[in-house]
């Protein structure tokens, strides 16, 4: 007798698994944003042989001018590369459902997970590996030159001095002298947010073909989330980190590898003797802030959230002004 089967359900084909991709970027307000740029060199990084990759450069033009002269030639210089480094992502999750939850619960919960499976991703690659690569690079590359902390320890008794506002934002944009204008997005807590708003100093602006307003401070996009770092100040209170960006600051790359096929990438199987039903998805990426190279060697065959944290696995690729990501810790 025929039997409808989850493998019936969910086509692990190419379209399916090109909709999660798109669709999680899309739910992304990193993405949104323009501060994570998806860049076709990095696709073909991500698609394939390798997990780390040298992203060479030109370095800029130096030297002075010389005066002609009808008795010597001038003398030539030479134009010198240096190289990034990127590192590519392995990374996957899988559920499964037994049947007695399914007839329990009244609903089957794979259905679910296919429709939550793109929104945990956006979710995943945030929070698994774009913050903790933020943390990693601003723990030691760039804690000298891309970082301002007006934040005290005992956050509770905090003065104007110590949270955030109109100075403290052109301060660390500032940092990156007169490419400060790069700066497009910033990333922040509720916390604040919630302080901007009470000083009247944010904007919604339309967000175009889009019904929906997105709040702006200074004329940059403000994303907002509790995702954000927050540490205890030794004291009292608390510590909040946010992020400016600049547009593209972050490299996006999504891989379609020949040891990663469509029907690996989304993947569904069945246990029949404990009556479970499973869905798995993997997915090869690149998510790398440009300018910062991953210069560790990973363990196993990408980079776990703690290696990403460890700022001894970055060292600074490019000049400071291109770097274009700074931060801001304040007590609010």
């Amino acid at each position: 007798m025929a039997k409808t089967q989850i493998a019936d359900i969910i086509k692990p084909e190419p379209l399916f698994r090109d909709s999660v991709v798109e669709r999680s970027t899309e739910l992304s307000a990193f993405w949104q944003s323009g501060i994570v740029r998806s860049d076709p060199t990095l696709d073909g990084f991500a698609s394939g042989k390798g997990s780390i990759f040298d992203l060479p450069f030109w370095n800029d033009l130096s030297g002075v001018s010389e005066i002609l002269s009808d008795s010597g030639a001038l003398t030539p210089a030479k134009l010198d590369q240096s190289k990034d480094r990127a590192v590519k992502h392995f990374r996957g999750r899988a559920w499964s459902a037994n049947d007695l939850a399914k007839a329990l619960a009244g609903d089957d919960p794979i259905d679910r997970v296919v429709e939550f499976v793109a929104s945990w991703w956006a979710r995943a690659m945030q929070v698994d590996v774009l913050l903790p690569s933020l943390e990693g690079i601003f723990a030691t590359a760039l804690a000298a030159t891309h970082v301002i902390d007006i934040a005290i320890e005992d956050g509770d008794n905090a003065l104007d001095a110590n949270v955030i506002g109109s100075d403290a934002v052109i301060d660390v944009q500032n940092l990156l002298g007169d490419h400060w204008m790069a700066i497009t997005a910033m990333a922040m807590h509720s916390k604040p947010f919630s302080r901007l708003q009470k000083l009247n100093l944010i904007e919604c602006m339309p967000l175009a073909e889009q019904n929906i307003d997105v709040p702006t401070f200074l004329g940059r996009r403000v994303i907002v989330d509790d995702g954000m770092p927050v540490v205890a100040g030794s004291t009292s209170g608390s510590k909040y980190t946010t992020y400016l960006f600049g547009d593209g600051a972050v490299g996006h790359g999504e891989g379609r590898a020949p040891s990663l096929e469509d029907a690996e990438a989304i993947e569904t199987d069945r246990d029949a003797l404990a009556g479970d039903d499973i869905f798995v998805t993997r997915r090869h990426f690149i998510l790398h802030p440009r300018g910062v190279q991953f210069s560790g060697t990973p363990v196993a065959a990408s980079p776990s959230t703690v290696e990403l944290q460890n700022g001894a696995n970055w060292t600074k690729a490019w000049q400071d002004k291109n770097i274009q990501i700074v931060q801001l810790i304040t007590n609010g």
